[in-house]
């Protein structure tokens, strides 16, 4: 093993080891392992940031940004609603949502999939009198496999046409995944429609899982206010308000400090806070029967956006899940002032199965809580907005205009039209289609640039180029080179196999993109070696790279359900070990047909 060989082994490692650890960004370590190898010496520095310019780097951000502009429109939600239904049996209902999210997910980002029906499925769960948990689950898995269908339905897929362009010299075209992954979708989706679902695991004993009518409870503070009843009461004597309205008194605050225990005895103040525990519509009525206040969540000087906004109508609630790229994710309520900035408050936050010791602005917020935020209906949707959370209220959704379905669809059909018939490039296509979009209005300047997922393209951008070092330096070659010691005497059909577990493995751990840009060259280099076709091995590692259902962090999806569902992270490998296991089994004779060895 050569000097930069060595040297790429041992970055290209401890890149590896810090994205499975989780615990810095994954765009901040490969960016640092990219510099770390521009100094050394292994990256050539005039290619080091040559990664912002990759077509598939482009191409996620482009594709972010269309399905916004199909988001806005309308025309998806109007689809979606139509077709799901209250009524049906369990099974059908997830046949049916499954379907529209994986067809959904084929053409427009696997998130704004989930965000267009998961409001939809749990205003379905509240109607037919069920949890919302024995849905959103399959729905978020149905949205994952919609994503193999098509060239553009996750960002793997784009990446491995990328490595085949440099490796066989054409990229793949937008419906060359689909035959695999029709296949793979629709069998998974009935799977889990007609038995799969029952895996999902009921309630545990002392554990708060959603009942039909209400998503989850929330911990909530609220002030005693000087025209309160409540003052000069024990907390004790508060039996009677809190079973009507359906909370939980936990404890009290005063001057900023928790009373010991449950402060059952306590004799209550003007200015005290309840910290109390119960859904939205729980936590509204108690503060009506006791003429209660929000608790301020930072100091108390109004600016003037929120005097604007207290002007805005009346006070609103809305229920909305942090997504990992929310601008809240991973910091506190009092560090955004919510109140003083834009008259909005943070009432309350659910984390299913978690306990807290501090106060609710201090807490630091993280992917998949559940938020009660409260204020004029305008400035709360400006602020969830903002924050880049997920609403669960089908009233977020915008009214749909014809005009704007028309050119939404229109300009997204004819750039898929276009780059299938090869009139021009994918990449030019969607980027003609997505300054249609900015010049109709259907998104915004701001949202041109939000919508762009900026870790996931700094990562990916960072990558590559570590990833060409590791490959020209014959880094790729050494690892195909075990791969074939290692299944020598068999089948190349073993080889893939293994390929593919390995790559299931990392998917469950790691970033879907950042699986593939490790995977991909490996793949290619070990077909060649055993001198069959790469794009049978290219296919297996596409396919893995997007079955992510063993833990919640795995794929966003998974994250952004969690707290609507009230699912631990345990919940998820009892029906995503067997999902994986029968997609490893129906993909591999696909594979094997499609693209034979």
């Amino acid at each position: 093993m050569t000097q930069p060989q060595m040297i790429l082994f041992a970055l290209m490692g401890s890149v590896l080891a810090l994205l499975l650890w989780g615990r810095i960004r994954h765009d901040l370590v490969a960016m640092a392992g990219l510099l770390i190898g521009v100094i050394v010496g292994v990256v050539p520095e005039k290619d080091a940031f040559s990664g912002f310019a990759h077509p598939a780097v482009i191409v996620v951000a482009l594709v972010l940004i269309a399905s916004r502009a199909l988001e806005n429109s309308g025309a998806l939600s109007i689809i979606a609603r139509r077709i799901v239904r209250p009524g049906r049996p369990i099974a059908v209902h997830i046949a049916v949502i499954g379907g529209v999210g994986a067809a959904l997910s084929a053409f427009i980002n696997n998130v704004a999939a989930l965000a267009l029906l998961m409001p939809i499925d749990i205003n379905t769960a509240r109607k037919a009198g069920r949890s919302p948990r024995l849905t959103l689950m399959p729905l978020a898995f149905a949205t994952i496999l919609g994503g193999l269908v098509t060239l553009i339905g996750t960002p793997p897929n784009i990446v491995a046409s990328t490595f085949r362009q440099d490796a066989l010299g054409a990229p793949y075209r937008m419906f060359d995944f689909a035959p695999v992954g029709l296949v793979c979708a629709i069998t998974g989706i009935l799977f889990i429609a007609f038995g799969g679902w029952r895996l999902i695991p009921r309630a545990k004993a002392g554990r708060q899982v959603p009942e039909p009518a209400r998503i989850d409870d929330f911990v909530v503070e609220l002030a005693v206010s000087p025209q309160s009843p409540a003052i000069g009461r024990l907390v004790a004597q508060l039996d009677e308000e809190s079973e009507a309205a359906d909370v939980v008194i936990l404890g009290l605050i005063r001057d900023g400090r928790r009373l010991p225990g449950r402060a059952r005895f306590a004799t209550i103040r003007e200015g005290d806070l309840f910290e109390v525990e119960g859904s939205a519509d729980a936590v509204a009525a108690f503060i009506k029967a006791l003429a209660l206040e929000q608790a301020k969540d930072d100091i108390s000087v109004d600016a003037p956006e929120a005097e604007d906004a207290a002007r805005a109508g009346e006070p609103a609630l809305v229920e909305t899940v942090v997504r990992a790229d929310s601008r809240i994710a991973w910091r506190s309520a009092e560090a955004f002032r919510l109140r003083s900035r834009f008259g909005v408050t943070l009432l309350g936050i659910s984390r299913q199965g978690r306990t807290f010791r501090e106060r609710i602005s201090s807490r630091i917020i993280e992917p998949g809580d559940m938020l009660l935020l409260t204020g004029p209906q305008a400035a709360l949707a400006h602020v969830v907005n903002w924050l880049g959370t997920m609403p669960l209220s089908e009233t977020s959704v915008q009214a749909a205009r014809t005009w704007r379905v028309v050119v939404a669809l229109g300009l997204f059909i004819g750039a898929i039209i276009a780059a299938s018939t090869s009139f021009i490039s994918f990449t030019t296509a969607i980027a003609i289609a997505v300054v249609g979009y900015a010049a109709t209005g259907l998104v915004t300047p701001r949202e041109v640039y939000d919508q762009v997922d900026w870790p996931v393209v700094v990562m990916l951008a960072a990558l590559l180029p570590l990833s060409a070092a590791f490959e020209s330096v014959g880094g790729t070659a050494l690892v195909a080179n075990l791969i074939v010691a290692v299944t020598q005497g068999h089948s190349p059909v073993v080889a893939l196999v293994g390929l593919m577990l390995v790559t299931v493995i990392l998917s469950d751990m790691l970033n879907n993109v950042a699986t593939m840009v490790i995977a991909g060259p490996v793949a290619i280099e070990t077909a060649r070696t055993l001198s069959v076709n790469p794009d049978a091995f290219l296919m297996a590692t596409v396919v893995a790279a997007s079955l992510a259902f063993l833990t919640p962090i795995g794929h966003k999806n998974n994250t952004l359900i969690m707290g609507p569902g009230g699912y631990s992270f345990g919940d998820y490998w009892r029906l995503g070990l067997p999902l994986e296991i029968l997609m490893v089994s129906v993909s591999i004779p696909v594979i094997l047909v499609v693209w034979p060895l």
